[in-house]
């Protein structure tokens, strides 16, 4: 197992420079939190609601948090007025 991190350490340098990844891994790494917290937002959403055909998607398809936020906007409204209207009942 060392090895194979030991072959990667080698050859960072060679991977970052041939394919100019060095100024490009923040944006990625800021790019992947944004997705992450979507998907999570996006799927904690559907499950309160009880959406399970929105839930599945979510779940299996990655989309850089385009699919999680379309769904965050299209639901919004709705629910806001299960929210105000469920307030005194416990899930």
């Amino acid at each position: 197992m060392t090895d194979k991190l030991d072959i990667l350490s080698q050859n960072a340098p060679f991977l970052m420079d041939s394919f100019n990844l060095g100024p490009m891994i923040g944006v990625f790494m800021a790019l992947s939190l944004v997705d992450a917290a979507l998907k999570g937002w996006a799927l904690w959403r559907a499950a309160r609601m009880g959406k399970i055909y929105w839930y599945i998607p979510l779940l299996l398809v990655n989309s850089i948090g385009i699919f999680p936020a379309i769904f965050l906007l299209m639901t919004n409204s709705e629910y806001k007025k299960k929210k105000v209207v469920g307030t005194t009942s416990v899930l």
